[in-house]
This record gives structure tokens, C-alpha cells and sequence, in this order.
């Protein structure tokens, strides 16, 4: 029996519905092919990136096109290799995210947007992937922020640590705020929004490096909230500055040559987990210098210390607390002060005790 011929327009209609077939992702794991541009490459961003995250318009293009309200913008990008991706508390994932916004939320701004650059290596397990992609979009969602655009790329096996992450991202600063060194004043208070040194010793903890076996979790989280309650409760910082590689001891460091003052810490004050603690002493660091990724410092007047601190707290850091001053003396220095009276230089971090923390 002969199969009568097809007319055009059913033909056309069959061709444009092939058309709008997803193409499916097949593989359980990256190879070259992903970064080649054509259909696999075109599944993994559909199959991945846009099931996660969304697209903001009907057609991939290569940028987003943004409605950006009036006011000043502030904008930031960072590469995250963290090693291993996956550790208490968090992941590659979310650490890319909260990185990003809380570099924005330090500068004054509300993060709106974001972009993210994936550098995989062959052989990396697509399912691992997605649970890398989907706590991205989990954490973007808690700060408020919008994954606009993007761009992949596959690398050969030892090109990469499975995967690298970048992300840009930018915030709109609201009318009035205004933060710099050149605004820090002698009789200025430190306050820091929460215990140091969680993130960069969970990191050690699940490198399995160590024979150490101890319940501590990352810090990773989005600090924007905690930012906004210190404007809500009329509290005007001077400086603020998110405490990640080089921790605490190396922003109040940089704060110290940018403003050419002397900054003292009361080291008693500083908040520390007892689990932290001992894992550092064991290790011979000290938790000035471990990294964090959901805190930060503010300087602020004098007078506003116990409402910025209160508020933080009120807002969901329970142990945010005044940690110091601002001196005339020592100039351009960090002096750390103890219980019995005594006092200890604080100078920049030498060397990298703890590698690949973000």
C-alpha cells in the first residue's frame, strides 16, 4: 500500500513541532562534547542550568537586558574553587552565591542580580551538578537575587577540580548611604555580626586531611538582612567588610592602612564556638585568621554600638557583639587586647593555612 504523499502545511507543521522538542540530556557525566557548542551543549544548559534557574526571557541571548530602578549601582565578581565541593553546611552552590551578594550587601546595596560562569572538567557527574546548581538557585532565592545570564565551559580531566564557579552580581545602593575609610573616626566601634572561623574549619573537617573528627559547620549565608536591619534601626555605618579569605585579622588589617588609625580589638569579645577553638588551638591557627562566609564587621559611631549590635541580633545573629574601637594610636595598626591587660600586635596574614576555602 503506497503512503499517500504529506501536503506542505502538514509537512511544515510536523518540521516546526521537531523544532520544539526539548533535546534531552543523555549523559550521567561531562564530557567534551558539552563545551562544544552544539546540541549537547544546548541540552546540558536546558536540561541544567534552565531548569534551575529560569530564563528571563523567552530566547537565550548572550546578556541580560535589566530594568534598573534610579539610584547608584555597585557590582562585584569572585571565582570560587573550593576543595572538596560539598562540606557541612554548604557547598560550592551556595558558597558562590552568598559571596557575591554579600560583597554587595557590604558595599551599601541591595543585591538584584547575578551571573554565573561554569568551568567543568570532563568526567564530572551531572547529577552532581545539579545538586550544585540547585543550591545556587536555593540561595539566590533567600538573598533576593536574580540569576540573569550565564556561560559554560568544559575542560579537558585535570584541567579543573571538577568545577569552578564565577559569579557577578550587582545591587542597587538606596539613597544616602555612603560607606569609605575616609569616614571612620577615632572613637569608632567594631561590630561584628557573629562567631569566626566556622567556614574555613568545616572546610578542613571534610578534606579528610586531618585526624580529626569534629561537628562544625560552614557559615555560608546570604548577610544582606542583617545589613538592612542596621539602616532600619537608624544606624549609619562608617565601613563594613564581610571577614572571608584571611578572616577577621585581615579586614580589620586593610581597615587599618586605609584609614591610617589604630584599631583595637578586645580579644575576649570576639565570639569563637568552643568546637572552633579547640580545633585551631590543636592545629596551630588562629581563628583571626580562619575564613567565614556569612560574616561580617561594621564600624559604626560610638553611640549607635549596643543599637547595631541589638539589632543584628533581633534580625537573626544572636551573638553579634561590639568587638573593639578605633584609636589614634597605634597608627595604621591592629592591637589585640586580653583579659589580664595584655597586648598583642595583630599584623596581616603570611602564608595560606588553610588552601582552597572558597
Amino acid at each position: 500500500m503506497t503512503t499517500p504523499p504529506e501536503d506542505e502545511a502538514s509537512a511544515l507543521a510536523r518540521i516546526e513541532a521537531a523544532r520544539g522538542r526539548r533535546i534531552k540530556l543523555r549523559e550521567q557525566f561531562i564530557t567534551s562534547v558539552h563545551g562544544a557548542g552544539g546540541k549537547a551543549s544546548a541540552a546540558l544548559v536546558e536540561a541544567v542550568f534552565i531548569d534551575a534557574f529560569g530564563s528571563p526571557s523567552p530566547e537565550l541571548t548572550d546578556g541580560a537586558i535589566l530594568e534598573v530602578p534610579a539610584g547608584r549601582l555597585a557590582f562585584t565578581t569572585d571565582s570560587y574553587v573550593v576543595n572538596p565541593l560539598r562540606f557541612k553546611g554548604g557547598s560550592i552552590g551556595d558558597l558562590a552565591v552568598n559571596g557575591t551578594a554579600n560583597d554587595l550587601a557590604v558595599s551599601g546595596a541591595r543585591p538584584r542580580w547575578l551571573s554565573t560562569g561554569f568551568v567543568l572538567e570532563e568526567g564530572l557527574a551531572i547529577d552532581e551538578l545539579r545538586a550544585i546548581v540547585a543550591d545556587m538557585k536555593a540561595a539566590a532565592d533567600k538573598a533576593g537575587m536574580t540569576i540573569v545570564t550565564g556561560d559554560t565551559k568544559v575542560v579537558p580531566r585535570g584541567g579543573a577540580d571538577k568545577v569552578f564557579i564565577n559569579t557577578s552580581g550587582i545591587g542597587v545602593i538606596p539613597e544616602g548611604r555612603q560607606l569609605g575609610a575616609a569616614l571612620v573616626a577615632i572613637g569608632d566601634a567594631l561590630v561584628l555580626s557573629g562567631p569566626i572561623g566556622g567556614h574555613g574549619m568545616a572546610v578542613m573537617m571534610a578534606r579528610g586531611e586531618l585526624a580529626i573528627d569534629a561537628e562544625i559547620s560552614s557559615d555560608t549565608a546570604c548577610i544582606s538582612p542583617l545589613i538592612e536591619s542596621l539602616y532600619e534601626a537608624g544606624v549609619s555605618p562608617h565601613w563594613m567588610r564581610d571577614a572571608t579569605r584571611g578572616g577577621l585579622g585581615t579586614v580589620v588589617n586593610e581597615l587599618a592602612r586605609a584609614c591610617g588609625l589604630g584599631i583595637v580589638l578586645d580579644d575576649e569579645a570576639v565570639p569563637v564556638d568552643t568546637t572552633v577553638a579547640a580545633c585551631c588551638d590543636m592545629l596551630g591557627i588562629d581563628p583571626l585568621y580562619v575564613a567565614n562566609e556569612g560574616c561580617f564587621v561594621a564600624v559604626v559611631p560610638a553611640e549607635q554600638a549596643d543599637i547595631a549590635a541589638a539589632a543584628m541580633r533581633d534580625a537573626g545573629a544572636p551573638r553579634a557583639t561590639v568587638i573593639g574601637r578605633v584609636a589614634a594610636d597605634p597608627a595604621g595598626v591592629v592591637a589585640v587586647r586580653n583579659g589580664f591587660g595584655g597586648v598583642r600586635i595583630l599584623d596581616m596574614l603570611v602564608g595560606d593555612p588553610l588552601p582552597r576555602i572558597c
